[in-house]
């Protein structure tokens, strides 16, 4: 029979190699099964194809298409007057004008070469003691909305994909310097135990 203290070193050494495993095994895991599940919606739009030929062919056909009418679009002039003309048509359109731009104005917030979430900042939310919060200055002027002296600023929640926009003064915020957008972003999202210490980038908090 096994001495109760030697099980319990035993079970003890079991769950932490588990939990180990867990740390080494769930980020893989959850990537390839993203991977696979976005490959796999953008198969079922068109299941004949993959069927017919294999999984992810209709994947593979989407991402050119999408580069291509990306590159036509904004390397020849014929590509560009096509989508100014689509685009003017949508934007136009009485009921789908609303869902166009709304959704145009949220991609090309990330993406493209009007990219909002480029501003890194910290901003003061709270005076005794100091509280800073990271964000992201969208809007440096909002004079024309009774507002002068105010910025907007986006701050992400962290493990989500929400966040919050909120009118304050632009004395109230101090730019990051030396964080790229990307790194800023990360260490919101995730609750800042990525942060974005390295040999190469040291965080300074605004003194």
């Amino acid at each position: 029979m096994i001495p109760k203290h030697r099980f319990e070193q035993i079970l003890n050494t079991f769950a932490k190699s588990f939990f180990q495993g867990l740390l080494i095994i769930g980020p893989f895991a959850l990537t390839i099964w993203i991977i696979w599940y976005i490959v796999s919606s953008i198969d079922n739009i068109i299941p004949a194809i993959s069927q017919q030929f294999y999984p992810g062919i209709t994947f593979l056909i989407v991402i050119f298409s999408t580069t291509l009418i990306g590159y036509l679009g904004s390397k020849f002039i014929i590509g560009r007057v096509v989508v100014d003309t689509f685009d003017y048509i949508l934007e136009h359109t009485p009921g789908i004008k609303f869902i166009y731009t709304s959704l145009k104005d949220v991609m090309t917030s990330f993406v493209g070469d009007k990219k909002k979430f480029n501003q890194p900042v910290l901003i003061k939310t709270s005076d005794n003691p100091d509280v800073w919060r990271i964000g992201f200055l969208t809007q440096s002027d909002l004079s024309s909305v009774g507002f002068p002296n105010y910025v907007s600023v986006y701050l992400p929640h962290s493990y989500a994909v929400s966040g919050w926009v909120v009118f304050v003064l632009a004395s109230n915020i101090v730019a990051l310097e030396n964080v790229t957008a990307a790194q800023a972003m990360k260490f919101a999202v995730s609750g800042g135990v990525a942060g974005f210490h390295s040999d190469d980038n040291v965080f300074k908090a605004p003194e």
